[in-house]
Formats: C-alpha cells, sequence, structure tokens
C-alpha cells in the first residue's frame, strides 16, 4: 500500500478522500491530513476512521511529513505548494498538486526540479479544470508552437480581486490580458489551469492569457488553443463547479499505479 497524506482539507480533499473510501484509489492508505482549519481536517479524519481506516490529524506539516508518505495531495494554494514541496521530495514523498501556480515561479520550478532530480521523486501536475496535456505538449515537442489561454468567469468569482468592480454585474468585460505569469501573480488561486497548460507547452511567459467577466455566468469556462505549422488544436471544457479538479487528482493517482496508463 502506498501511504497518501493530504495537506489542504476543503471541498476538493473530500472528493478525494472520498474515492479512498469508495475503493476508487485500493492502492492507497490515506494516514494523515493537515490543515489551517482543524475542524476539517477532522471531518476527512473522522470519514476514514468511519470506513475502518486511520488517518491523523496533523497539527503541522512537519508532524504530517514525519508520517513518511509516499504522496502528498496537495489541495490548499500556491503558498503552501511552496512551503510543502521541497521538504516532501527531500523527505522521498512525491507530491501531486493542484496549485500549479506555485510552478510560475521560476526559481521555485528549478529548485522543485532539482530536489525531485535529486531524490527519485515527482511533482505530478494535475489537469485541474482543463486538460489536453497530451496533445499541448507534443504540438510544443514539433517546434514553432503559440499558444493562449481564455478563461471566462461570472462577476461574483472575481469578487475579493484587484480587477472586481460593481459594473461587472451588468457589463461583460475582459477583466485581464497579459501572460500566464501575470495572470497568476494577479489572481494566486483563480488561473492555476492556465499556469498548467503553460508548463505543459509554451511556458508561463509565452502564454497569452485573458479572463472574461460575464454577467449572470455561474462556473468556468477554460479554452487553450495552440497551433504550429501542422497543428491547430482547441481545448475547451466548462465546469459548473470545481470538483472536476477533486476528481482528476483521482485519476492522476490511478494513473500512477496503473499497469496502463493513459498519456
Amino acid at each position: 500500500m502506498k501511504k497518501l497524506v493530504i495537506v489542504g482539507c476543503g471541498r476538493l480533499a473530500g472528493i478525494v478522500s472520498d474515492a479512498v473510501v469508495k475503493g476508487l484509489l485500493p492502492e492507497y492508505d490515506l494516514v494523515g491530513v493537515y490543515s489551517r482549519t482543524a475542524d476539517k481536517a477532522e471531518r476527512i479524519a473522522e470519514k476514514m476512521r468511519r470506513s475502518g481506516g486511520k488517518c491523523n490529524v496533523c497539527t503541522t506539516l512537519e508532524e504530517l511529513l514525519a508520517m513518511n508518505p509516499d504522496y502528498v495531495v496537495e489541495a490548499a494554494s500556491p503558498m503552501a505548494m511552496k512551503e510543502l514541496a521541497l521538504p516532501a521530495l527531500k523527505g522521498g514523498a512525491s507530491v501531486v498538486t493542484l496549485s500549479i501556480g506555485a510552478l510560475a515561479d521560476t526559481d521555485f520550478y528549478n529548485k522543485v526540479m532539482e530536489t525531485a532530480k535529486a531524490n527519485g521523486t515527482r511533482v505530478y501536475v494535475v489537469s485541474g479544470a482543463t486538460g489536453g496535456f497530451d496533445v499541448l505538449r507534443t504540438a510544443a515537442l514539433m517546434g514553432g508552437a503559440t499558444a493562449k489561454f481564455f478563461n471566462e468567469k461570472g462577476p461574483n468569482a472575481l469578487k475579493g480581486t484587484a480587477v472586481y468592480d460593481e459594473v461587472l454585474q451588468n457589463e461583460q468585460r475582459v477583466v485581464f490580458s497579459g501572460n500566464a505569469s501575470e495572470a497568476i501573480a494577479l489572481f494566486p488561486t483563480k488561473v492555476n489551469v492556465a499556469v498548467a497548460a503553460s508548463l505543459a507547452s509554451v511556458g508561463p511567459e509565452n502564454m497569452a492569457m485573458s479572463m472574461q467577466s460575464t454577467p449572470g455566468f455561474t462556473g468556468d469556462t477554460q479554452r487553450v488553443e495552440i497551433k504550429n505549422e501542422q497543428i491547430h488544436a482547441v481545448i475547451d471544457v466548462y465546469s459548473a463547479t470545481a470538483e472536476i479538479a477533486g476528481w482528476s487528482v483521482v485519476n492522476t493517482l490511478q494513473n500512477i499505479v496503473s499497469p496502463v496508463v493513459f498519456s
């Protein structure tokens, strides 16, 4: 059995723990959880106990990593990813991350690469609310590729960000235009998928990114487009909720141990 721990115990972590309970991840034993909100971590741990498992609620990241997990699922934030990645990789744990935005930091990305290579560990970048990483990587490898990413949200999803304005409740507007690096700096938790798509293709600095706010819109549209002399691919994904991101972690965990891998 692979020892699994989770950092960040919100809705997406709940999907992963439910998958363990339902037998969708039979090769994994969820042994520990950590969250800055202790009651959320306790809810997941209690769920595992009711199903016959043993899951510890850890009060620090150090305590969690001291359990010597094989895999750490990061479902918290780019800040949490930056805090946990290097010590986890050094300690022999591979990381399955949803906060891909942290890897837009080139220095951090390089340290992650070096640390994982030196310790025989890996970072798995999940698809989250987008997809087509295989096509993106293939087209980029062929050379001469350009790529762009479009995200559509409702105005309420932008509350608390620098671009929010009450006028967005009644007016459709492009609220951001730039590249993926600039986007993740402005929206640290809202455009991780754009960074993921850029890392799979042309890089955060070269991935053109735009975000549109549409009155009354619910959910997210993620559209990534890549072109070279031979290929023109468009991956268009609408998701009503963020649940697809949690399920993409389950898919990645299955792929890690599967004798047949869809890549």
